[in-house]
C-alpha cells in the first residue's frame, strides 16, 4: 500500500525531504503523498522513512492503494529506471 498523510500533519517540513521518490510534496493546506510514487521505501529502506521522521505519527498506510511487497518492488524498479 502506499502511504497517506493526514489531517494531523503539522506541516514540519520533514518527511519531504527524506522520501527517495520524491512522493511528497507540499498540498494546499497539508503535504500529501502521490500514490503513484510512493513504495514505502521499498528498494531504498527497510522502512518508510518518513513515518521514522514524522513527530505527530500522522502517516499511516492508504487503505484506498492497496499493494502488496512485490507490486512495491516492481514500482520502484519503474520509477529508479532498474525495471
Amino acid at each position: 500500500m502506499s502511504l497517506m498523510i493526514t489531517d494531523e500533519c503539522i506541516n514540519c517540513d520533514v518527511c519531504e525531504p527524506e522520501c527517495p521518490n520524491n512522493a511528497i510534496s507540499q498540498g494546499e493546506e497539508i503535504y500529501v503523498i502521490d500514490p503513484n510514487l510512493c513504495t514505502q521505501c521499498v528498494g531504498h529502506y527497510d522502512e518508510p522513512q518518513c513515518q521514522q521522521v514524522c513527530p505527530v505519527d500522522c502517516i499511516p498506510l492508504d487503505p484506498n492503494h492497496p499493494e502488496t511487497q512485490e507490486e512495491l518492488h516492481a514500482k520502484y524498479l519503474i520509477i529508479t529506471g532498474k525495471a
